[in-house]
C-alpha cells in the first residue's frame, strides 16, 4: 500500500510510466500482430496423434486443397467449357507459385487397357470433336474413380483441385484467387471451396470483426459508465485502465512472438467489461467516504480509498486471473494463450485501477459527486431485495435447486463441435459454396486411414485389399461419407479395364500375382505420383483417403466406430491403423477442448475454493462462496444443451470467463459483509448496508459487462454471438445468485456462529461489549 501510494503522490511520473508502457506496446502490436487461422497450429505439437499424423502427411503428400467448381447448367462436356477447364488447369500452374500442383478433368489420369496392356492416358487429348467428347464422357462415366468424385453425376459441374505448398499463404492466396478466377467466368460459373479458403476467409474477417467490434465497445463502456457514475473523471479513469488492459494482453503476446488466434479477437471486449469492475468499485468507495466523511481532505481520501479496496480489488482480480490461468491446463494452443494473456491484462488493469483513483484525487482534488435523491415513500430496490431474503430464504433455496435440476438436464444434452465453416452465415458464399460441393462431389473435408505394418508387400495380398475394400463399402453406406480412395481402388478399376468391364469385375482378383502384375504394368504407364498418394514404395503402409460432407467433429464419431470396427481384423495380418489429415486433427481437437473444459473448471473451482477458505480463514466460506459460480456454470451448460448450442474453441471459454468475473461478486459481497458484522452490527444491519454499498456497485459491475460483452451481439461470426449471449447471461445469473443465494447461505452460516472463527468472534464480542 505504501508504494502505491507513494506512487500516486507523483500523478505526472506515473502517467509518463503508463504512457511510454502504451507507446511501446502499440508498436510491437502494430508491427508483429497477425491472425493465426491454420488449424495445425492449433495443436500441441508433441502431441502423439498429431505426430503420427504429420509423419503420414509427409509421407503421402496429405494436404488440403483449394477446390475451384466451375459449373455449366447446359453440361461441361462442350468445346468452350473443355478448352476452359484445360486453360485455368495450365494458368493456374504458371501463375500461382504457392500451388504446386492441379488436378483437373483435362489432365487427370484415366487407367484403360489395349491389347492386354494398362493404358494410363489423360481424360482429355485436346480433341474438342463432338466424338472426342462423346467418348471422354463415356470414359468418365466408366471410370468410379472420377465420376461422382471429380465430376458430378449429372454433369454440369467439375472439379479443379489446386494442391498448395506447406507455406502458402491462405489468405492473401484466396483473396487473390477470388479475384483471379473472376476472369473466366461466363458462360460457366466459377466459385472456390475447400479449407483452406475459410481458413484465409478467417484471416481476413477476423481483423476486420475487431476493427468493428473495439469502437464499438469503447463508444457503449463510455456511455454506460457516464450513465451509471455521473461522472466524466471516472468515466474517463476506467476508459484509460481497461485500454491499457487491453494493449498489454496485446503487446505482451507480440513481444513474445505468439501469434493471434481466432478466439483472442474477445480479450479486447472481455478485458474492458472486466476492467471496468475494478474502477466501479473504487468509484463506489471514494462516492461513499465522501458522504460519510463531507470534509474529508484527499491526502485521507486517496489513503482511505486505498486501504479500503487493496485487498478486495487484489483478491478479485487474483481469482479472475486464476480462473483464465486454470485454462492453460487445455492442450489446445487457442485456449491456452487465451488463458495466459487474459490474466495478464486482468492483473495490469487491477495494478492501474488501485493507481489511478488516489492519483486522480491528488491531481484534480477531491471529487464533487451529485447526491442521489431518495423518494423515501418509495424503498429501493437493494431494500426490496433484503425483504425478500428475510422473509422468503425458503423460497429462494427452491427455486435454487429448480433451476439447478432444469441445467443439470440440459447440461446433458451438450455436444461438441469444432467446425470452422460454423464462423460463417449460413447463406454465405463461403458456406453456400461448401454445401453445393458436398450435394454435387465427394465432399470438401477428408479424414486419412493410415494403415501400417512391417512386413512388405503386404497390401499386394488380396485378403489384405479385400478386408480395405469391406470397410470402405461399410463406410460408404454412411451419408456423410462421400467416397473413399485407397489401393484397393485403383486395383478395382485396373482389374475393372483388363476384364473390359465383364459383371463383377469392378473387385479384388484373388491372386496377388496377377496384383503384382497390375501394379507392375501401371508403374510403366502411369504418373508414380498418383500412386504414391495411397500406398508406400515397400506395399507396407497404406493411405485411405475418405472425402467427408461435412467439417463437423461431431460427425466424425460414427465415422470412426466404422473404422474400428475393422481393428481386430486388420490385426490378424499384422496391421495397425492410425489417422491422419484435417478431418482427424479436427476430431483430437475436440476430444482435447472437451478435456481441458472439464480439467480448467476442476482446478479453477478447487484454487478458488482455497482462496476463499484462505482469505476469511474458514473453509466453509470456501464452500458457499463457489456456490454462486457452481450455479452460473450449471445454466451455462444447461441453456447451451437445451439450445443446441456447441461446445466450441469459443464457447468453451465462457464458463472460465464467468468463473473469473463473478468470483468478484462474492470476494466484494462476503468481504463487506463481514467487515461490517465484525464492527459490532447485527446481521440484519450487515445484509441492509452490503447490499446498500456493496451490492449497488454488483449490479453496476453487472450491467457494465452485459453491456460490454452485447457488442458481440454484432460480431460477424456467429461463434461470437453466441458467446456474447451466453456471458450476458452467465453475468446476470451470477450476480442474482450472489445478491440472493449467497446471502441465504451466509445468513445460515451466520446464524449458526459457522460465519466467524472462534478467536475472530471472542474479538467481536469484546469489542460489542
Amino acid at each position: 500500500m505504501k508504494f502505491i501510494i507513494s506512487l500516486a503522490k507523483r500523478p505526472y511520473v506515473l502517467l509518463c510510466i503508463l504512457l511510454m508502457l502504451s507507446i511501446l506496446l502499440a508498436f510491437s502490436i502494430y508491427n508483429s500482430a497477425s491472425l493465426e487461422t491454420d488449424l495445425s497450429e492449433y495443436m500441441p505439437k508433441t502431441h502423439p496423434a498429431f505426430i503420427a499424423s504429420d509423419n503420414a502427411e509427409q509421407l503421402f503428400g496429405i494436404g488440403d486443397a483449394i477446390l475451384i467448381v466451375l459449373e455449366d447448367t447446359q453440361g461441361i462436356y462442350n468445346t468452350d467449357t473443355i478448352e476452359k477447364i484445360d486453360a485455368i488447369t495450365k494458368a493456374l500452374e504458371e501463375d500461382f507459385e504457392a500451388i504446386e500442383r492441379v488436378i483437373s478433368l483435362t489432365n487427370a489420369d484415366n487407367i484403360q487397357s489395349s491389347d492386354g496392356f494398362l493404358e494410363v492416358e489423360p481424360f482429355f487429348s485436346g480433341n474438342t470433336s463432338e466424338k472426342a467428347l462423346l467418348s471422354m464422357k463415356a470414359d468418365v462415366e466408366a471410370n468410379p474413380m472420377i465420376y461422382g468424385r471429380n465430376v458430378s453425376r449429372d454433369g454440369t459441374a467439375t472439379l479443379i483441385i489446386a494442391e498448395l505448398g506447406e507455406d502458402a499463404d491462405t489468405k492473401a492466396l484466396q483473396k487473390t484467387l477470388q479475384q483471379w478466377i473472376g476472369q473466366w467466368e461466363g458462360p460457366q460459373k466459377l466459385r472456390i471451396a475447400g479449407r483452406p479458403v475459410i481458413e484465409g476467409s478467417l484471416a481476413e474477417l477476423g481483423p476486420k470483426d475487431m476493427a468493428i467490434m473495439f469502437p464499438l465497445v469503447i463508444l457503449t463502456m463510455i456511455i454506460l459508465l457516464y450513465f451509471l457514475l455521473r461522472s466524466v473523471r471516472d468515466t474517463v479513469l476506467n476508459m484509460v485502465i481497461v485500454l491499457f488492459g487491453t494493449l498489454l494482453a496485446f503487446g505482451s503476446m507480440t513481444l513474445l512472438g505468439i501469434p493471434i488466434y481466432a478466439v483472442d479477437t474477445m480479450i479486447p471486449v472481455m478485458l474492458i467489461a472486466i476492467g471496468v469492475a475494478y474502477g466501479i468499485h473504487m468509484h463506489n468507495t471514494i462516492h461513499h467516504l465522501i458522504a460519510e466523511f463531507p470534509t474529508i481532505g484527499k491526502d485521507e481520501l486517496a489513503r482511505k480509498s486505498v486501504q479500503t479496496m487493496i485487498r478486495p480489488i487484489f483478491m478479485t482480480a487474483l481469482t479472475t486471473a486464476i480462473g483464465f490461468v486454470a485454462l492453460m491446463s487445455s492442450q489446445v494452443l487457442p485456449v491456452r494463450y487465451f488463458g495466459l494473456f487474459a490474466a495478464i491484462g486482468v492483473l495490469g488493469e487491477m495494478v492501474l485501477a488501485l493507481l489511478l483513483f488516489p492519483a486522480s484525487i491528488y491531481l484534480l482534488g477531491v471529487p464533487k459527486y451529485k447526491q442521489r435523491v431518495q423518494n423515501l415513500a418509495k424503498p429501493s430496490a437493494m431494500t426490496r431485495l433484503n425483504a425478500l431474503i428475510m422473509h422468503q430464504p425458503k423460497l429462494i433455496v427452491v427455486l435454487s435447486v429448480f433451476i439447478l435440476a432444469v441445467g443439470i438436464w440440459g447440461t446433458s444434452k451438450v455436444w461438441i463441435d469444432t467446425s470452422f465453416l460454423a464462423n460463417f452465415e449460413k447463406d454465405s458464399a463461403i458456406v453456400e459454396t461448401d454445401e453445393y460441393v458436398n450435394v454435387k462431389f465427394g465432399g470438401t473435408s477428408t479424414l486419412n486411414v493410415i494403415l501400417t505394418s512391417e512386413n512388405e508387400n503386404l497390401f499386394k495380398d488380396p485378403q489384405v485389399l479385400q478386408t480395405m475394400d469391406s470397410m470402405q463399402t461399410d463406410l460408404e453406406s454412411n451419408a456423410i461419407v462421400g467416397n473413399t480412395l485407397s489401393l484397393a481402388t485403383f486395383i478395382k478399376q485396373m482389374n475393372q479395364v483388363m476384364e473390359e468391364h465383364a459383371d463383377a469385375s469392378f473387385s479384388i482378383p484373388d491372386s496377388q500375382e496377377l496384383i503384382s502384375q497390375y501394379l507392375l504394368l501401371y508403374e510403366f504407364s502411369g504418373d508414380p505420383e498418383t500412386l504414391e498418394q495411397v500406398i508406400d514404395y515397400t506395399y507396407s503402409t497404406a493411405n485411405i483417403t475418405i472425402q467427408l460432407k461435412s467439417d463437423s467433429s461431431a460427425v466424425l464419431k460414427d465415422v470412426l466406430t466404422t473404422i474400428d470396427s475393422y481393428q481386430k481384423e486388420f490385426s490378424k495380418f499384422g496391421i495397425e491403423v492410425g489417422y491422419a489429415g484435417s478431418g482427424y486433427k479436427t476430431f483430437v481437437f475436440s476430444e482435447l477442448l472437451l478435456e481441458g473444459q472439464i480439467i480448467s473448471l476442476i482446478i479453477s473451482f478447487g484454487i478458488i475454493f482455497g482462496l476463499l477458505a484462505l482469505l476469511f480463514h474458514n473453509v466453509r466460506i470456501g464452500i458457499v462462496g463457489t456456490v454462486p459460480i457452481a450455479i452460473t456454470a450449471i445454466v451455462n451448460f444447461g441453456v447451451m444443451g437445451l439450445l443446441n448450442i456447441p461446445l466450441s474453441s469459443a464457447t468453451a471459454l465462457i464458463t472460465s470467463i464467468a468463473i473469473g468475473i463473478g468470483v468478484d461478486y462474492a470476494i466484494h459481497f462476503l468481504e463487506h459483509y463481514t467487515n461490517t458484522r465484525l464492527e459490532g452490527k447485527t446481521l440484519e444491519e450487515a445484509t441492509a448496508e452490503t447490499l446498500l454499498h456493496t451490492g449497488r456497485a454488483i449490479v453496476l459491475n453487472a450491467i457494465a459487462v452485459m453491456g460490454g460483452f452485447a457488442i458481440l451481439l454484432f460480431s460477424v461470426f456467429p461463434p461470437n454471438r453466441q458467446v456474447g449471449a451466453l456471458i450476458i447471461l452467465n453475468m446476470a445469473v451470477s450476480a442474482i445468485a450472489t445478491l440472493t443465494v449467497l446471502v441465504v447461505l451466509i445468513h445460515h452460516l451466520d446464524r449458526n456462529n459457522h460465519l466467524f472463527s472462534k478467536r475472530i468472534t471472542t474479538i467481536t464480542q469484546r469489542s460489542i461489549t
